[in-house]
């Protein structure tokens, strides 16, 4: 999905432009150029939160069982997989503007699967193709934005993009109750929107950056480097694709309409908001391994919490759920935050990449487990699954502390609001080797 979280975010090298670039400096470009950017990755986000929202409602109207939505959330994950391995080696080949252009028409297309019916099969590979074009697009975003912004305004830019996206991502939810289920209504609404994201980046001189480096996963060297942050990587990618994933199809599965569900769905993404920044900030004070421990003991309690709310009680379910999001969302920021506090710049990249593949496996292995489970012990198994994620990720933390002090004040860089439902990239916005 995703990595660092803290001023290294917004670290880059100065990068080497040559001919083959047509980059006659390295100036920043307008604002209007990095919000074109922002916009149209928020008009994607809408698209993408309403179909979030109709794929296990649509499903639990048509009957079928709730494990068929967890394999469309698996499959979602396995083509986000797909992209982190692949979409810097297509940015070389075609460049930014095509390659954004491709991926939109990736993401229009999986919708365009979706509004043939309520088939399940066509589904699950609908969401495949849409997980790997909106990590694509996430990587192209976040290596235009890097190379767009000046170095001392960076990191609030991509703060800004991730917030701007996951609060879209609510707003999408919320459409559902406004659309009929019947018909193809929401899918063509979820074109619309997909379409109308071409335009923004069509539309905006932005220059060409070099292209993003590759993926290098080197896991012996990052758990050297933080044991901590690759473990709570693939801690937070099973976690956060239980919670954004399984959630709303918990609550459909209980009976509750679409207006119900695009309503938790808008008011998870506030969650984020209101319990993960104090966590960050407070990280910055603090031995952020304390935060970590915290932050698992949240995931923890709000997990049980919605283990044992009847379903009935929709207001305490609604409230649980959002502070469960925070929570959730703390542990990824901050577990990065804490990688990169443990890094030498020049391992940035190298720690972005392991990290980011992590967090794409266990996003792909943990709901892949939870839908072979969900038959036999029913739809709420996610909720125990999370606490047995957060609960050993919390013991792993603890034990860490022991053997290990804490980074210096001037090693640690200041904490940034990021989110875990979209992957973090940016370190990969450096330029790699040229092909040629």
């Amino acid at each position: 999905m995703v990595i660092c979280a803290n001023e290294a975010t917004a670290r880059l090298p100065c990068p080497h432009l040559n001919a083959d670039m047509n980059r006659a400096d390295t100036a920043p470009s307008p604002p209007r150029a990095i919000a074109s950017v922002i916009l149209s990755m928020g008009l994607l986000a809408v698209g993408n939160g309403l179909l979030f929202a109709y794929i296990p409602v649509k499903l639990a109207e048509a009957g079928f069982p709730p494990w068929v939505a967890g394999a469309a959330v698996t499959a979602m994950a396995a083509g986000g997989l797909v992209a982190c391995l692949v979409t810097g080696l297509g940015v070389r080949r075609v460049g930014h503007a095509r390659a954004f252009g491709a991926m939109t028409a990736c993401v229009i297309l999986s919708v365009l699967l979706i509004s043939l019916g309520t088939l399940p099969v066509v589904w699950i590979v609908a969401r495949a193709l849409y997980g790997f074009a909106a990590t694509g697009l996430f990587i192209i975003s976040q290596s235009w934005l890097n190379d767009a912004c000046a170095n001392q305004w960076r990191g609030k830019v991509i703060a800004i993009f991730y917030m701007v996206y996951v609060l879209c991502i609510g707003v999408g939810g919320f459409l559902l109750r406004y659309l009929p289920l019947e018909g193809s209504a929401i899918p063509l609404t979820g074109i619309f929107f997909a379409t109308l994201a071409l335009l923004p980046v069509s539309l905006t001189r932005l220059p060409a950056p070099p292209p993003p480096a590759s993926i290098t996963i080197a896991v012996r060297s990052v758990w050297n480097i933080s044991p901590v942050g690759l473990v709570g990587m693939f801690a937070v990618g099973g976690l956060t694709m239980l919670l954004q994933g399984f959630g709303p199809i918990y609550v459909s599965e209980a009976g509750y309409s679409k207006a119900d569900v695009g309503l938790l769905i808008f008011l998870m993404q506030l969650g984020l908001l209101v319990v993960q920044y104090p966590l960050g900030a407070l990280s910055d004070r603090i031995d952020r391994r304390v935060v970590l421990v915290v932050s698992c003991t949240l995931v923890v309690l709000t997990a049980l919490l919605a283990y044992n709310t009847d379903t009935s009680q929709f207001v305490l379910l609604i409230i649980v759920f959002a502070a469960w999001t925070g929570a959730t969302e703390s542990l990824y920021s901050v577990s990065n935050a804490h990688a990169n506090d443990r890094a030498d710049p020049q391992y940035y990249v190298s720690l972005s990449s392991t990290l980011l593949v992590a967090w794409s496996l266990s996003a792909l292995i943990i709901p892949a487990i939870t839908t072979a489970l969900i038959p036999v012990f029913g739809s709420d198994v996610f909720m125990l699954l999370s606490v047995a994620l957060a609960s050993g990720y919390g013991v792993f933390v603890l034990y860490r502390m022991r053997h290990r002090d804490p980074p210096l004040p001037e090693d640690t860089g200041e904490y940034q609001q990021v989110s875990a439902q979209v992957p973090l990239t940016s370190e990969l916005a450096v330029p790699g080797d040229d092909p040629h």
